[in-house]
């Protein structure tokens, strides 16, 4: 009735097996009096030592994202400050192609009062009976006898009409000029805005790469001020030689005489038409002068200009790296300010949670005789 040769569950054999042969080992560990006592787990170590390579390995794959991911933002940046600078330089040109074409001096209603061929362009001081400026004491016309009145109302109105017409169109122009320039204020400030928040990521590595390049550009600017310097000194040398040169050897001192050249042959002078120097070839050693002088006043003014503008960098550069480290030490008292509530407060829990544990955990301390049921079976 009862059927006895049923085959095995496969699957319920496996999970016996399974259960025996982990009781077997955990047999063996527990009472192997070396392994028990040492407490060697090589199997443990292993996975131990497995898991640290695995977790070395993830974090400088992750330093490495971390890193390509900064040379990305680094590049994009150039990228972003690239574009504004072109942005900007064509803005520049737009407003002076705009000026050049649109705004000059001959096309404004005041430009009678300071136009420098006004005396020129004036009418003389009378031109006939009629003339309009003629007034009362010139006695050319006599009050009543306006003959042109209709004809200078017109006139009158028609230069009104223009002149409105003029001054709304320069009203639109400049609201239409004042509008652009308040979107690229805004494209900037949104821009600069982010950039700030990427800046802010890269702060400590940026400022190290700007304490640096302050340092080079320091030192660059040094040398080529005393380069600048001994090559002005050389130049100036030269020009005073090159002075005395010409005075020396000029036609001045050594009296040229093809003035008083004879018709007889070069080699002769004629003593009566010898007086110097002709007032052209004086005026020709002026003109040299004052073109040396305009030349050396143009380079002093290029020097100046130059210095003015390295000024202007550096004091910049030298407000940006404050700026810089200001935030920075800001951002590092906040920090520090946090962490120390932090602490407070970890501190505060882990006190309370000893506490805890003294007064309502361990409340009733083990025997020798509790210590004694344990390591007689495997369980």
């Amino acid at each position: 009735m009862y059927k006895l040769d049923l085959p095995l569950d496969t699957k319920e054999f496996a999970a016996i097996e399974s259960r025996r042969k982990r009781e077997q080992e955990r047999q063996d560990r527990i009472f192997n009096a070396k392994t028990r006592t040492i407490g060697v787990d090589l199997d443990g170590i292993s996975a131990q030592v497995k898991d640290r390579n695995i977790r070395e390995q993830t974090e400088k794959a992750r330093d490495d994202a971390f890193m390509n991911d900064m040379v990305r933002n680094d590049k994009i940046a150039s990228m972003l400050e690239q574009r504004q600078d072109g942005d900007i330089r064509r803005l520049n040109q737009s407003l002076n192609e705009f000026r050049l074409n649109f705004q000059k001096p001959e096309t404004r209603k005041e430009f009678d009062l300071y136009d420098p061929d006004g005396k020129k362009k004036d009418k003389p001081a009378r031109v006939s009976d009629d003339d309009p400026r003629c007034g009362i004491s010139s006695l050319q016309k006599f009050d009543g006898e306006d003959l042109n009145s209709k004809a200078r109302k017109k006139l009158q109105q028609e230069q009104i009409r223009e002149w409105s017409i003029a001054q709304n169109t320069e009203k639109s122009e400049a609201k239409k000029q004042q509008m652009y320039a308040d979107h690229l204020y805004d494209l900037k400030r949104v821009e600069l805005d982010q950039r700030a928040v990427e800046l802010d990521i890269a702060e400590t590595q940026c400022r190290e790469e700007i304490e640096k390049s302050r340092k080079d550009f320091n030192r660059a600017q040094a040398n080529e001020r005393k380069e600048k310097e001994n090559v002005s000194k050389r130049q100036e040398l030269d020009d005073n030689f090159t002075e005395i040169s010409n005075h020396v050897f000029g036609d001045m001192l050594t009296e040229n005489p093809a003035v008083a050249s004879s018709a007889f042959g070069p080699h002769r002078v004629v003593p009566d038409r010898w007086k110097g120097m002709s007032p052209a070839q004086l005026e020709e050693i002026r003109r040299i002068q004052e073109q040396q002088r305009q030349e050396k006043r143009r380079l002093r003014e290029e020097e100046w200009q130059r210095d003015m503008e390295w000024d202007r960098q550096r004091v910049t550069m030298a407000k940006a790296a404050t700026i810089l480290e200001r935030n920075e030490q800001n951002t590092q008292r906040r920090l520090r300010q946090e962490q120390d509530l932090a602490n407070l407060r970890l501190a505060a829990e882990q006190a309370a949670h000893k506490r805890f544990l003294d007064k309502e955990v361990y409340v009733n301390p083990p025997t020798a005789q509790y210590f004694q049921q344990f390591n007689t079976t495997t369980r």
